[in-house]
């Protein structure tokens, strides 16, 4: 088996690849910290499974999910986040996800998920089955940030704590106009007129940071 870790906290990293290392001591276990890392690698080399962070610097997470699925729509993608699954459970799963982890995951979960995901099916918690049936007991949700695409989202999150459009820019490596533009469409999909209004509604309805991230 070829795993393929991707995580911007090296203390992660080094934790994942010891508790594979025991359950899976065959494996080749890779390990990257950035997308544009994981993409490259994804794309020069073949990898059994990817288990990767949706937070790493460069693109969007879920940019990149949707861009491995495009050249390996058959490469399963495990999402291990700090992120509680209300914030994106199935906007990696609509992206092409085969599941999606908190970080606080027992190690047994994490290796029920793998050989799950290896069996060719999806791993997803109790609490991510239940928002899946709520979605479709609920079908055309007016939720306003249910209305966004994923990059719009992901700027609406950043707008909320503050960021400039020249920083949300070199974020997400796109130019200030383009951001610029998401902004507007954000604004104008949630029937918003300014920064202020999208902070409070990321702070009513928690979709900030869910717990802060280990130091690198």
């Amino acid at each position: 088996m070829r795993i393929l870790i991707a995580d911007d906290h090296l203390v992660v990293r080094k934790g994942l690849i010891n508790i594979l290392s025991i359950k899976f001591p065959f494996a080749t276990i890779g390990e990257v910290s950035t997308t544009e890392e994981l993409i490259g690698e994804v794309f020069k080399e073949d990898w059994d499974i990817v288990i990767s962070d949706i937070d790493m610097p460069g693109r969007s997470g879920l940019e990149a999910i949707q861009q491995i699925k495009q050249f390996r729509p058959k490469l399963p993608i495990l999402i291990l986040s700090f992120h509680s699954e209300h914030l994106y459970a199935t906007r990696v799963l609509r992206a092409g996800a085969s599941g999606y982890l908190k970080k606080d995951m027992a190690a047994e979960e994490l290796v029920e998920a793998i050989h799950k995901i290896m069996a060719g099916k999806k791993y997803i918690s109790a609490t991510v089955a239940e928002m899946l049936a709520e979605d479709l007991d609920a079908p055309g949700s007016d939720v306003p940030h249910e209305l966004l695409s994923d990059r719009e989202f992901e700027i609406l999150r950043q707008l909320a704590t503050g960021k400039s459009i020249i920083e949300i820019a070199e974020l997400f490596s796109i130019s200030p106009s383009t951001v610029s533009t998401h902004r507007a469409r954000i604004l104008a999909k949630m029937h918003m007129k300014s920064n202020a209004e999208l902070t409070l509604y990321v702070f009513e309805n928690k979709l900030g940071e869910s717990s802060p991230k280990p130091e690198k």
